[in-house]
């Protein structure tokens, strides 16, 4: 079997191996519904990449958002944004008639998440009446048996989406009381009251996880692989946290006693304060880990490959005083480390991840990568300080490696380049060996570095491969506002951009030798 072939353990990528891929999340798609779904545009974007010679397609969590519509913000770790959801499939399942999308006018370049939200319940709903329309539709036997099999979260995710719908959207730590401390009383007639809502939030979910499984099986059919993304924390305000409030450091009103965030790196001199709860991590051994590893197979369903972000969070993590102006004040406190893998890898029999060791990188954070073999992350924005020995820098690079000219959380390559001084510039060029690179050339020559370096396999957003400027930035760390709403349109995905990243790529010797079919893969789980 080709080195390209389909690698039942991924990492640690094995030697030799050369690949490539982009980054896009499903949002930014295009899509005549204002936001990128799991349907027919997808579809055509894995034939893109197959046609580029791209082996995999990374997009970021595809939980559902709450405030801000962050990704990295679910409010829960289990279930799928129900926003993703294709309208065109629910065409073909015969749970929608293409006149029920009329009527409304989307933007083409951003996502309109107060439009979006009102467009897809209202679709939703529709499907759900058709779904129990007669004698009920041919999929219910097999959303009968998602529910079962998917129980252990579902029934506590439903119960707190149409309990945070009727308190219209309020934090549930504003919920009576007795909601607030699951009350086994007060739960069980909540869900009698509503029974019907809860139903239809379970109906999306089903039909997320279908479409999710079926873009997975036809991405393997082109011959590309998903990269998922699993979120180290998870949302105050979230199904997590309202379930299972002892696996986190709360006080005795159920608010977090610490809150997560990073001390002054990159993005910030006053470091980021997230606001994220904090694990304790000590009920999560005794459990050896369970609901953890559980986050891992569940995301695992819908990708091949997963992005640990915030890796580092599991040598130490950075816990700051609840009610602290910033996160300056905050201390380091030991995470999980190699116990948790071990765990994570005796229960799945491999570790699919990639390891985001950005930011702060202490030795025990790269020991506890290095234990493992998963690859690192390197980032070329990061590289040119003038040291030498930056790890960001392609000749200090090992090959188990994921390069990327940036990520989602950077200035496209263009609007960075625009904002170096000319002294900055210099060491660019300087270790590109070319006299002068005006902003026109940088994102090409950045791209050509990235897929040249020796890392196992190099990575950019599309708005790289468009040579867009600062105005598709997908996100600006720290700001809660204007961000994840990036879209690509049609008309950007010309031939003559894929057919420029397939020479890319045959170039730098990473097109797929193999083209796999379903049938050499690890089956998945198919909701037909």
């Amino acid at each position: 079997m080709s080195e390209h072939s389909f690698q039942t353990k991924l990492p640690p990528f094995p030697p030799g191996y050369r690949a490539s891929g982009v980054l896009l999340h499903v949002t930014s798609l295009p899509s005549p519904y204002g936001i990128g779904d799991l349907g027919p545009q997808a579809r055509n974007w894995i034939d893109c990449l197959q046609e580029a010679g791209q082996t995999w397609w990374q997009i970021l969590p595809l939980g559902p958002t709450g405030y801000g519509s962050s990704p990295y913000q679910p409010l829960s770790s289990f279930a799928g944004n129900w926003l993703l959801v294709s309208p065109d499939d629910l065409i073909a399942d015969g749970l929608l008639e293409k006149s029920d999308t009329a009527g409304y006018t989307f933007s083409e370049t951003v996502v309109d998440y107060d439009t979006i939200n009102a467009f897809k319940h209202t679709l939703l709903e529709t499907a759900w009446i058709r779904f129990n329309k007669g004698d009920g539709h041919v999929l219910k036997a097999d959303f009968e048996q998602f529910c079962l099999a998917e129980q252990h979260w579902l029934d506590d995710y439903a119960l707190f989406q149409a309990l945070q719908e009727m308190h219209l959207g309020a934090s549930y730590l504003k919920w009576p009381a007795e909601l607030v401390r699951r009350d086994p009383a007060a739960l069980e007639q909540a869900r009698r009251g509503l029974s019907k809502e809860i139903d239809q939030i379970r109906l999306a979910q089903f039909l997320f996880f279908r479409q999710a499984s079926n873009l997975k099986n036809y991405a393997h059919s082109r011959g590309v692989r998903l990269i998922g993304d699993l979120p180290f924390f998870v949302s105050p305000d979230s199904s997590d946290v309202w379930a299972h409030p002892e696996l986190f450091l709360l006080d005795e009103h159920l608010r977090p006693r610490f809150v997560a965030g990073v001390p002054p790196d990159y993005f910030s001199e006053q470091g980021q304060l997230w606001g994220n709860p904090v694990y304790d991590w000590d009920v999560l051994r005794q459990s050896g880990y369970r609901w953890c590893i559980d986050r891992v197979r569940a995301i695992r369903t819908h990708v091949d490959l997963i992005r640990l972000d915030h890796f580092r969070g599991f040598a130490a993590a950075w816990h700051v005083e609840a009610g602290a102006a910033t996160a300056l004040s905050g201390e380091w406190i030991p995470g999980p480390g190699r116990e948790f893998f071990s765990s994570v890898q005796q229960d799945l029999g491999d570790l699919p991840f990639i390891a985001e060791d950005l930011g702060i990188i202490t030795p025990d954070v790269s020991t506890l990568r290095d234990q493992f073999q998963l690859p690192g992350t390197r980032v070329l924005q990061f590289a040119f300080d003038g040291a030498a020995d930056s790890p960001y820098l392609p000749h200090n690079y090992d090959s188990n490696t994921v390069v990327y000219t940036g990520t989602h959380d950077n200035n496209t390559t263009l609007g960075w380049y625009d904002t170096l001084t000319d002294d900055q510039r210099q060491i660019v060029c300087h270790y590109l060996q070319r006299p002068e690179l005006n902003s026109s050339e940088a994102t090409a020559a950045l791209l050509e570095l990235a897929w040249s370096s020796q890392a196992a396999l190099a990575m950019a957003p599309l708005q790289d491969l468009l040579n867009l400027g600062e105005d598709a930035r997908m996100n600006v760390p720290g700001s809660s506002e204007g961000n994840w709403r990036w879209r690509c349109t049609n008309e950007m995905l010309s031939p003559a951009l894929f057919q420029s990243l397939r020479e890319l790529t045959a170039n730098s010797q990473r097109l797929p030798a193999f083209h796999p079919t379903l049938d050499s893969l690890p089956d998945s789980e198919v909701i037909s």
